[in-house]
């Protein structure tokens, strides 16, 4: 496997300071997914009842059958827990982003009107409130397509966020390439925005697609801040402690704001379930404690994605995970001195987006050289050219080579300085049986000898793990080099 898809590495040690409007410590955004009639339903065309999230434990799909109690529960979200959900909003002034599924969207006239009237958000819940994880890639294709259409003709306007939920692993991939969203929001791994551009080239998930598009703007959504857990039974019994997550994960990024990482928080929502009214004063409380704090932004998720795209717009970037080996080999081959063997192997292992950093790359590159045999690692260690030696006055260094020992003076040698090192190179090749290696990168001549003068003293199996580890770290420089932050 040359690529490995998923990325471990992100945003990295360091998050990026997102900005946020009136310089906002956390971007507390509520999410209203709307389901209601969207719905697994034999009245909708589909094979069974609706399974997921309601109040029956345990539930299971009645293949050919209505479930009457699963649809009234259903019908609890649309009939009194939206309008229970729009007073408290709107009462609070904050706004949501809705997850409207099109054809719940379609059924739903008055609910419709009264989020427009209110300024919230309606992006798209896809076409129906299904399980997309067997569709192929044309099936869920086509439906992408209809709810852009379906949602049109009920709100009057196109989506601009997109979040199908229960998707497929394609998903992502398919919304990018069908274009004409701001963000999506099939993801859960971050705190923060970022550009997806992996369709772009070819190493998305959908197979034998064309490489193109344009990058997509991921606004991850959430599943643990989210009333879903009163629907499974690894989750929530009654209000408060649904409140008390909801207050430790505000104050846990309200204290990172405060420190210099402001983040977003996200909180999901669904109209039959906190819409009940002994769940809904939960949700009240925190609104009204996030409300007492300043510097918090409550926006929707459309505008995030407006001030991401201006703030924080797409920059391609490097992706060495991305190339063909030919490309790979040709471009980091000589990171180990006159070893592209190690490249190559590394290339081989499989790669993924956690390489594409300078110590991403490192860790994969180095990998290699630990597990090499210890006649491998030799003819790494004898590849490197002597300090100051006959290569470099015959101008024979990999350029690489060149601009290190250059950076410590070592080209500018005076003829007693060139003889010591003369000298100590003997020496030492004759001793181990291969060059003395030192990362030179920040020292001057002097360090470089006393260095020299310390360890050709050393036994044979401490210098020799000293040379290694000194070819490692010169490889890590070349990479910062190529691969800057």
């Amino acid at each position: 496997m040359a690529y490995y898809p998923r990325d471990f590495r992100g945003y990295g040690a360091k998050t990026p300071d997102p900005k946020w409007p009136s310089k906002a410590k956390v971007a507390v955004q509520f999410v209203i997914n709307y389901e209601e009639g969207g719905e697994n339903c034999i009245l909708h065309g589909d094979k069974a009842s609706e399974a997921f999230l309601s109040e029956i434990t345990g539930a299971q799909p009645w293949v050919g059958m209505r479930h009457w109690n699963m649809e009234s529960i259903y019908e609890y979200g649309a009939r009194a827990g939206f309008w229970r959900l729009h007073r408290l909003f709107t009462s609070m002034k904050i706004p949501a982003t809705v997850y409207g599924v099109a054809s719940a969207l379609a059924k739903a006239p008055e609910q419709v009107a009264a989020m427009q009237d209110a300024g919230w958000e309606i992006a798209s819940h896809g076409l129906k409130w299904i399980d997309y994880r067997d569709h192929s890639t044309a099936a869920e294709t086509k439906d992408i397509r209809e709810a852009i259409r379906l949602h049109e003709a009920v709100t009057g306007e196109k989506p601009r966020g997109w979040y199908t939920g229960r998707c497929s692993v394609n998903t992502v991939d398919l919304i990018a390439r069908e274009g004409g969203f701001d963000y999506c929001s099939d993801t859960y791994d971050d705190d923060l925005p970022y550009w997806y551009d992996a369709h772009i080239t070819g190493h998305g998930s959908v197979k034998g697609a064309d490489k193109g598009g344009e990058p997509l703007l991921i606004i991850p959504y959430t599943l643990d801040i989210n009333d879903m857990r009163f629907g499974i039974q690894a989750g929530y019994d009654h209000g408060e402690p649904f409140f008390q997550y909801m207050k430790d994960a505000f104050d846990t990024l309200y204290a990172e704001g405060k420190a210099g990482s402001p983040k977003m928080m996200s909180i999901g929502l669904h109209c039959r379930l906190v819409g009940r009214p002994g769940r809904i004063q939960a949700l009240s409380r925190f609104m009204e404690y996030a409300s007492s704090k300043k510097g918090v932004w409550f926006p929707r998720r459309i505008d995030i994605a407006e001030h991401w795209r201006k703030v924080h717009p797409y920059k391609a970037r490097i992706h060495p995970s991305r190339l063909s080996k030919a490309e790979f080999v040709k471009t980091y081959g000589g990171v180990f001195e006159h070893s592209p063997w190690i490249a190559e192997k590394a290339f081989e292992n499989g790669l993924a987006p956690a390489n594409d950093s300078a110590a991403g790359l490192h860790g994969a590159l180095v990998r290699v050289f630990r597990l090499a045999s210890s006649q491998e690692r030799l003819k790494v260690l004898k590849a490197h050219p002597d300090l100051a030696g006959k290569l470099a006055a015959a101008k024979r260094l990999t350029k690489e080579s060149t601009a290190e020992q250059a950076s410590a003076g070592l080209d500018q040698l005076t003829d007693k300085e060139r003889e010591t090192f003369t000298k100590l190179n003997t020496d030492y090749v004759k001793k181990f049986g291969f060059p003395f290696i030192i990362a030179v990168r920040g020292l001057t001549k002097s360090d470089i000898l006393d260095a020299f003068k310390k360890r050709v003293d050393n036994d044979h199996d401490a210098e020799l793990a000293t040379a290694c580890r000194q070819v490692e770290r010169i490889a890590a420089l070349r990479l910062k080099d190529m691969l800057p932050e």
